[in-house]
């Protein structure tokens, strides 16, 4: 548990992450802009989840390495857990590993692409019906990732892909699932294309170079459609 110490009486987001050094982002920092405070955990290294949402207005569970389909036990208990946001019906926001987990725990499907292609760089967005009555969508998003989900039950589908077809669900009133990464920052993207620049020969993957050249034409209408988002998702504390 690290909640903000210098905000005890800010209405708090609950923010899971996967590894020692990952960051919410641009997430983070646009939620803090809105007045919530972060309290961060990390389950994967012995950080407790609440039972009740009643003291957090709000969760997001961001990527990380691993699979929604890995035996660990914190992922099971991960993939548990989103049942309390989704329960008691308030908002939940899963990004990549997340909204894979949360489509495990509706009874969904995540696997690799048939021809094992992957998605790392920006890749088209194409928003459903549904999704272009919420927001306007960035023609290309950042994706970093080599499995997908399907449409689980009762979800509704918000954009697709070329490569993954579900790209952004909604389930209920106020849970998203998002295949791509709109919390990345210019900083981010130098860490993932350094550590993981292996994952870059992978069969559809982009060169480093594409993914700098994608952010200085993308980034602008991601981060756009980011406050969009939020202000639909979570809104403004106070």
């Amino acid at each position: 548990m690290n909640p903000d110490p210098a905000s005890p009486h800010q209405p708090r987001i609950l923010i899971v992450l996967h590894q020692e050094t990952s960051s919410p982002g641009r997430v983070g920092q646009e939620l803090v802009k809105r007045g919530f405070a972060l309290d961060i955990r990390r389950p994967r290294f012995g950080d407790t989840l609440p039972h009740t949402m009643e003291h957090h207005a709000g969760a997001v569970i961001f990527g990380g390495p691993m699979s929604a389909n890995d035996p660990e036990a914190f992922v099971h208990r991960e993939i548990d857990w989103i049942g309390v946001p989704l329960s008691e019906q308030k908002p939940f926001l899963g990004i990549c590993l997340g909204a894979q987990m949360m489509v495990k725990h509706l009874g969904g499907k995540v696997g690799a692409h048939p021809q094992d292609l992957v998605e790392i760089g920006y890749y088209p967005l194409h928003p459903t019906e549904t999704g272009k009555s919420l927001m306007r969508w960035p023609s290309k998003v950042y994706q970093w990732h080599r499995e997908g989900f399907d449409l689980p039950h009762g979800a509704d589908l918000l954009a697709s892909g070329d490569t993954y077809p579900n790209q952004a669900i909604r389930v209920g009133p106020s849970a998203y699932g998002i295949q791509f990464h709109p919390e990345l920052t210019h900083a981010m993207m130098v860490r993932w294309t350094t550590k993981g620049a292996p994952r870059m020969s992978l069969p559809g993957a982009q060169g480093r170079q594409d993914h700098f050249a994608g952010r200085y034409v993308f980034d602008h209408a991601s981060r756009k459609w980011l406050d969009d988002f939020l202000d639909i998702w979570i809104g403004r504390a106070g």
